[in-house]
């Protein structure tokens, strides 16, 4: 009976460190997860910050809309009037 018993002790004890090995590799594998995660949200940041700066800048440098149907009214008119009065 105490043979078996301390056969039985000796089996819980290695599962046991067999379980514990294995959390510790989960746990290692969370923490590397979560460093991942915490690495790609800041560079997601940075580059969405980029992509914004360089959208605001394209914004400030196109022609709005307005002024260019302005601008062809303008020009096709004084086409008209140009080729009205010179017959």
């Amino acid at each position: 009976m105490a043979v078996e018993l301390e056969r039985l002790r000796g089996t819980v004890a290695t599962n046991f460190a067999e379980v514990k090995g294995s959390l510790a590799v989960l746990v290692e594998q969370s923490n590397r997860n979560k460093e991942d995660v915490r690495q790609l949200r800041e560079d997601t940041e940075k580059d969405i910050g980029e992509l914004r700066t360089e959208v605001e800048s394209l914004k400030r440098g196109r022609w709005p809309m307005p002024t260019i149907g302005v601008l062809a009214g303008v020009a096709g008119a004084a086409t008209g009037a140009v080729a009205l009065f010179a017959r």
